[in-house]
């Protein structure tokens, strides 16, 4: 059931559906997909291996590029964060870092997550080289078995988009980690707002709507106050230096208990 409540839709969530594993590649408009260059889009490996071992599926997405990301943080982070006072952060899938050190730069203690060591190892060299290190701790964790001893006040979860793991699930476990008061961010690619060399539009099931996150987010843990449930066009760059626009599906939402 959905209450307004200060302006916002108060959801009350009975259960609480924990597990999954999280790997978001970071920005740089990345998904937890195969994105081929900055602001791309999503490009998912079309067969994975159900079974194989996350954290050597994802090195070998790493290994492919010297660096696979832009190194700039994701614009429907900036929007959504930088009006939140400072606290603790958990970047789950946090891939070569850019999300977390921006969150560090402004006030934020970080918990960063990601399941490859490769991604994690770029991280914590680019944070080393702003002077960040003492800011962040980085974490190799496969996220579905792992469940952190702390609550955060910022839950970031940026393009949510594995082949291994539904969305779902994904959203579920980030829902679980928020301290009361605190904000669950979620970003994703929307399925109406693939770009045209997108390799993966008869895959939908993939992405997500603002209205698919909401409904999704009643049945997780907690009661929240939706803030944000958007859905925002923003220009990208192909790999081929094409032009087009994508559209991000943004829910920001607050634990109220």
């Amino acid at each position: 059931m959905t209450h307004q409540q200060d302006g916002g839709a108060h959801l009350h969530n009975e259960t609480h559906d924990s597990g999954a594993h999280l790997h978001n590649e970071t920005h740089d408009s990345g998904a937890h997909l195969h994105n081929e260059t900055h602001d791309s889009g999503a490009h998912l490996h079309s067969n994975p291996d159900h079974d194989a071992d996350p954290a050597q599926f994802w090195d070998e997405v790493y290994r492919e590029k010297a660096k696979r990301w832009s190194g700039n943080p994701n614009p429907q982070l900036i929007a959504e964060a930088k009006g939140l006072a400072p606290g603790t952060a958990l970047d789950l899938g946090c891939g070569e870092g850019a999300d977390a050190i921006w969150l560090a730069q402004h006030g934020w203690t970080v918990t960063a997550v990601d399941v490859s060591a490769v991604a994690l190892e770029r991280a914590e060299a680019h944070a080393a080289d702003v002077g960040l290190q003492h800011r962040i701790a980085w974490l190799q964790r496969n996220f579905g078995p792992w469940h952190p001893d702390e609550a955060f006040d910022l839950v970031s979860s940026q393009f949510l988009h594995s082949p291994l793991v539904p969305w779902r699930d994904s959203l579920a476990s980030a829902a679980a980690t928020v301290a009361p008061g605190g904000a669950l961010l979620v970003v994703g690619h929307h399925p109406d707002g693939l770009t045209p060399w997108s390799g993966h539009k008869d895959m939908k099931d993939k992405f997500f709507t603002p209205e698919d996150l909401v409904e999704a987010l009643m049945g997780g843990p907690g009661s929240w106050r939706i803030n944000v449930a958007d859905s925002r066009e923003r220009a990208v760059t192909g790999p081929d230096g094409q032009h087009a626009t994508t559209i991000d599906s943004v829910l920001r939402a607050t634990r109220t208990s």
